[in-house]
């Protein structure tokens, strides 16, 4: 196989941090602020699917 056929490995969006040094309180924390991108890519699909689908809506795509 062709080197160029291979699929390129994805970058990674989020630094990998080092969890061993932190303590209960400031893992909690993270999990946190995680958990918050989380929702937050999660509304920005949700927006992105209501414009898709207005979009189709208009054009009469299905």
């Amino acid at each position: 196989m062709i080197e160029d056929d291979l699929p390129r490995p994805q970058p990674r969006r989020l630094e990998e941090r080092k969890l061993d040094g932190l303590g209960v309180a400031e893992l909690e924390a993270y999990i946190a602020e995680l958990r918050a991108e989380i929702a937050r890519a999660e509304a920005e699909i949700g927006r992105k699917r209501g414009h898709r689908s207005q979009a189709d809506a208009v054009f009469g795509r299905r």
